[in-house]
């Protein structure tokens, strides 16, 4: 049975959460600040941890830190009400993996556990998070560097933000709407080929000139960081 932490400070909440969980087979522990959570974290084996940012004693943010400078590499959703492009980066930089912006769908929070639970573990390696890597990709987000294979790429500002998206969430197949969302934060116009566009400029620089091609469409679905075969493309 798959275990998770939830650390949130709303009964309510936890209730109904805990709840829904364990109807799915999921195994919850609950904290109700960063501290108690923290000390979970620290003392057990979590597939994923749920938290929210605004708590008192210590909120979502500084429990995560200080995780990861424990060398704690569990996977972390972030769930914030905030849900403003810097809050967004702030967590990401802290160390998050995926967030939710409250009000939400349980199914989805559910679709995310499940989605970073199945990822392998050689993908949460102990590193500082300034820096992302996956297969022989390496991002410095302090620095403003790419590289791969140990070859620095230029990447404008836009495509720099949708690879660490696609680095933040290796072997997920994230939709068109969820990367116009959730890395330009933009609504997402069916009738435009703009993300289509930023994905072949990134495969020319990315994969062009690799033997190994790592970013993938997934037929009418969206697209995934893998290292496999050409899927299909849409």
């Amino acid at each position: 049975m798959m275990k998770v932490l939830l650390v949130e400070d709303e009964p309510k909440m936890v209730r109904s959460l805990k709840k829904g969980l364990e109807e799915h087979l999921i195994e919850v522990d609950a904290a109700m600040d960063g501290a108690a959570g923290g000390k979970l974290a620290a003392a057990n084996d979590y597939a994923v941890i749920i938290s929210d940012v605004m708590m008192p004693e210590m909120n979502g943010l500084e429990m995560l830190r200080q995780m990861r400078q424990n060398g704690n590499r569990t996977p972390v959703i972030l769930l914030t009400a905030l849900g403003q492009t810097d809050e967004k980066v702030e967590g990401f930089e802290a160390g998050a993996d995926d967030y939710l912006t409250k009000p939400f769908e349980f199914r989805e929070l559910l679709m995310r556990i499940k989605a970073l639970a199945r990822r392998p573990k050689s993908s949460y390696q102990a590193m500082p998070p300034s820096t992302l890597r996956f297969a022989d990709i390496e991002m410095n987000l302090d620095k403003k560097e790419f590289l791969r294979g140990g070859q620095r790429i230029q990447l404008t500002p836009r495509e720099f933000a949708l690879m660490e998206y696609l680095l933040r969430n290796p072997g997920r197949v994230i939709s068109k709407a969820e990367i116009s969302e959730r890395v330009w934060n933009l609504s997402f116009d069916t009738g435009t080929n703009f993300v289509e566009v930023y994905f072949n400029f990134l495969r020319k620089k990315v994969d062009k000139g690799f033997p190994k091609k790592l970013i993938h469409t997934q037929f009418r679905t969206g697209y995934v960081l893998r290292e496999e075969t050409e899927l299909e493309e849409c």
